[in-house]
């Protein structure tokens, strides 16, 4: 290890550990909080929550395959397809994409999760209650209550989940809502604490990082946000806890829960409005999103603590009742506008002979083909269907399964890329790799190559490139083919000749030039002029 690296750590260990020895000694709580906590919780634990973040880890383990393959568990089967495909419906709210999907969600169900369980509270709280006078006041059904009621809320997710999504995330933020209204504040404390938390762990891993430029496929941070799931999750999460902590009369005030919820929705990206419009293109509404953020919280404000006075003088609707029925109807659109998408029948449409089979599902590689999932619906201000994508797409009609697992410009970089198909106790891997020269002047020339086991498919070869530079009128156009790349030279548009590309530091004549490889550069010579027409981009294996 590097002695800077353990240094650094120590010293991150050390002034944490000083820092909060501080402050216990200035604080001085005397056992203060451990007894607030045994008053609402068995023995001052979330049993709940921790029961709940062990079934999670469970399917992870074992459903998805990540005992025996941690970062690279099996995801698509276990994705929220369609209503045709009961197992990810039921899935797709316990499962998670990998290690650090899976991390950040237990750490928030960790936070958000024994917040809302010490709000529910393990004991009754009203005045004359005995905890074990009945089976709703039983301290072990109270706890059982909580695990039970988050598998309920992950199927739900996945039930009214826009689009094919995974993760615990939309349980995460209804445990959230739910603490949100009673303990708005420390609700937003357990926000900033949950980033200290992260920064300290990632200062922890790379104590000392060097960084410098370099040229990547970035989409934005907020394209992988699943707005719909977490507003769902939100909404059910603060619906439950108005009418629980109401009839408790256990509301904060106005001010806090607004504030509260403000603050909370804006810091966990709801504000991020926005629509896919194919390739590598997303348009993001972040006006309309912030408006909608403080329209949530003066609705939820609305909802918890107006006035039980008539809303209008000749009718018996109260300003609460209206307030809450709106809370409720917002939840009902929410959950709602994901329906026709979950009702989606992916057609078997016919798939390129170079592509590969594996059980029911089939792996390809296609440029600007329309998107068989998001183009099934079409909505007033926005043509779903002439939505195209590029790139290595997996499909499975049984499993309605449609999706571009690896984009076309990720492959771009020449690095070797996996996906993973299979299901409940089987996985299986293709390796998609992108093989380029790069044209000088022109676009590139390259080859897509799906890779199963010892087979190895050529699944795409792109158009000619002809190189901008011209010697003695001649042109040289490099060639993509079944059997490797070729370069023709041209002159007046008449080939003059074929021949494939030399090995690294040959030359090979053709069409009245000579063509070098200078280590994965081809200079194109005639007499002493020397002319670079096109490079081979790296590659790197998986």
């Amino acid at each position: 290890m590097d002695p800077l690296a353990r240094v650094s750590r120590l010293l991150l260990v050390g002034t944490v550990l000083l820092s909060v020895g501080i402050v216990l000694r200035l604080a001085r709580p005397g056992g203060e909080w451990g007894r607030r906590l045994r008053s609402r919780l068995v023995l001052g634990v979330p049993w709940g929550t921790l029961f709940t973040t062990l079934l999670v880890i469970a399917v992870y383990l074992f459903v998805q395959g990540g005992l025996g393959n941690w970062y690279r568990p099996v995801v698509i089967p276990f994705r929220s397809w369609s209503y045709f495909y009961p197992l990810g419906i039921l899935t797709s709210g316990l499962a998670h994409s990998g290690p650090g999907h899976l991390l950040g969600n237990l750490f928030g169900t960790v936070l958000f999760g024994s917040l809302a369980e010490y709000a529910w509270s393990h004991f009754p709280t009203q005045r004359g209650s005995s905890s074990f006078g009945s089976r709703r006041t039983n301290p072990f059904v109270r706890i059982l209550a909580v695990p039970v009621v988050a598998v309920v809320l992950a199927v739900v997710t996945g039930l009214f989940a826009l689009g094919p999504v995974i993760g615990f995330s939309g349980v995460v933020f209804a445990f959230a809502g739910f603490a949100l209204v009673r303990y708005p504040v420390v609700t937003l404390v357990l926000v900033v604490a949950g980033d200290l938390v992260n920064l300290g762990y990632s200062a922890l891993r790379s104590p000392v990082f060097t960084a410098s430029g370099s040229t990547r496929y970035v989409t934005p941070g907020w394209s992988d946000i699943a707005v719909q799931g977490h507003a769902l999750g939100i909404f059910i999460g603060i619906v439950l806890a108005i009418f629980l902590f109401r009839r408790r009369e256990e509301l904060p005030s106005p001010g806090r829960i607004w504030l509260g919820t403000l603050g909370y929705a804006a810091a966990q990206g709801l504000w991020a409005l926005y629509l896919f419009q194919g390739g590598d293109t997303y348009v993001l509404f972040r006006a309309v999103g912030v408006a909608a953020v403080f329209a949530l919280a003066a609705l939820v404000t609305l909802a918890a603590k107006s006035s039980a006075r008539p809303l209008l003088p000749q009718t018996d609707l109260t300003r609460r009742q209206a307030a809450v029925l709106t809370l409720v109807g917002v939840l009902a659109l929410v959950a709602g506008i994901a329906v026709p998408y979950n009702l989606l029948v992916v057609d078997d449409a016919a798939t390129p002979d170079e592509s590969v089979e594996i059980r029911d599902y089939t792996v390809f590689y296609g440029e600007d083909v329309p998107d068989q999932y998001v183009g099934a619906y079409d909505l007033p201000i926005y043509n779903a269907s002439g939505v195209t994508t590029s790139g290595v797409i997996v499909a499975s009609p049984d499993r309605q399964v449609w999706q571009t697992v690896i984009p076309a410009g990720r492959l771009a970089d020449g690095e070797a890329r996996t996906v993973r198909v299979g299901g409940v106790g089987w996985r299986d891997t293709v390796v998609a790799q992108r093989v380029q020269w790069n044209v000088v002047g022109n676009r590139s020339v390259y080859t897509v190559r799906l890779n199963h086991g010892v087979e190895s498919t050529l699944a795409y070869t792109s158009a000619p490139s002809r190189a901008t530079p011209t010697m003695d009128g001649r042109n040289v156009t490099v060639v993509s083919t079944r059997d490797g790349f070729r370069l023709s030279v041209t002159r007046r548009g008449t080939e003059l000749g074929r021949t494939s590309i030399p090995v690294a530091n040959e030359t090979t004549a053709v069409g009245g030039l000579s063509i070098e490889n200078d280590e994965g550069t081809l200079v194109a010579v005639s007499g002493e002029t020397r002319v670079p027409v096109a490079r081979r981009a790296s590659t790197r294996g998986n």
